[in-house]
């Protein structure tokens, strides 16, 4: 008897691993994209380990999936438009960049980082080495972005007026000439257009008589060449190229940045003229293009695998690319705002 109860659970327990195998569903592919908010080597390198998670913890979740790709989009448009189109199929998208894109791609989860220890509304708060920003623990949903004035005599002229408690007019920001991003760049185009709206009269970034569109990288560096006057970024830019700014033109920093040759700090020489309201964090997405594929039931389990993955260590370090230290379930709602805030901007 006791031989015949053995044999029946080990029959019992073959089908139920039988059962479980046959469950798993398998995916030759799943190509992931993140845009260029900072420079395509650097969040290479920094992701190069998320396959490899990602596809373990996939598993755990019943979807054997056969190889992750990672890229890095030239814009946040083209991000936009390749997972429109189908051919990426998880995006990490910025608010104002979903929201253009929100009838072709779904959102799935919102980032939380770190908040600031600053988030004060006045700029002339957030200038020199004494209001350096820094990290807190303190988790956020949110953030800013910062109009900041460049090392150039004129920008000088307008870090000045601030940090007197003056008030700049359109005339003089007109005057500057600007680095701004795309127009689906929440941080480098959509809030930036709101504030100067709000502050001078309806006046918008198409308004300005001299802007050119840069990626962030580029705009800090043309900044620290001193070719233009104003450029737009998220309110913790400097601190992602703070050591970068002080590096010698030859060299590059730690995390792969070019040098920009600057002796000052990047605190007393980029000084903040103007603060945007919060922008929501950015998303991680999902194509619409294969919904007969990535339905429901693969939504949930990728959803809980990111999240799994940036609790642990090595998560938290492949996601300080983006300074994301957390996923938290998003619905498109979450993104009203942002969607109403590029409408107007537009």
């Amino acid at each position: 008897m006791k031989k015949l109860i053995a044999l029946v659970l080990v029959l019992i327990m073959s089908l139920s691993l039988t059962a479980a195998v046959a469950e798993t569903v398998k995916m030759d592919k799943l190509t992931l994209q993140f845009v260029p908010s900072k420079d395509a080597d650097v969040i290479i390198t920094g992701t190069k380990n998320l396959p490899a998670l990602l596809k373990a913890e996939m598993l755990n979740q019943g979807y054997d999936i056969g190889s992750v790709e990672i890229s890095v989009g030239t814009d946040y448009n083209a991000t936009g438009e390749a997972m429109a189109a189908g051919s990426i199929d998880l995006g990490w998208l910025p608010g104002g960049t979903y929201a253009l894109y929100s009838d072709e791609v779904d959102v799935i989860l919102t980032a939380t980082r770190d908040g600031l220890s600053n988030d004060s509304e006045d700029p002339a708060t957030w200038n020199g080495d004494a209001n350096k920003t820094l990290p807190t623990d303190q988790q956020v949903t949110f953030y800013r972005s910062l109009i900041y004035a460049a090392p150039t005599a004129y920008g000088k002229e307008l870090a000045a007026k601030v940090n007197a408690g003056e008030k700049l007019t359109w005339e003089e920001l007109n005057k500057a000439t600007w680095a701004v991003g795309k127009n689906s760049s929440s941080a480098g185009y959509i809030y930036p257009t709101l504030w100067l709206m709000e502050n001078y009269d309806g006046k918008k970034i198409t308004d300005l008589e001299n802007k050119v569109q840069l990626g962030y990288a580029d705009a800090f560096a043309q900044a620290a060449a001193e070719q233009v006057d104003i450029i737009v970024c998220y309110a913790d830019g400097r601190r992602d190229y703070e050591i970068a700014w002080n590096t010698p033109v030859t060299s590059a920093d730690e995390t792969g940045k070019a040098g920009m040759g600057r002796k000052d700090s990047i605190w007393n020489e980029l000084n903040v003229i103007g603060v945007t309201d919060g922008i929501y964090n950015d998303t991680v997405s999902i194509t619409k293009a294969k919904a007969e594929v990535y339905n429901p039931e693969f939504i949930k389990a990728i959803q809980n695998a990111l999240i799994n993955i940036i609790n642990t260590p090595e998560g938290q370090e492949i996601f300080f690319v983006y300074s994301h230290t957390g996923y938290a379930l998003a619905t498109d709602a979450d993104y009203d705002g942002a969607r109403a805030a590029l409408q107007f901007a537009n």
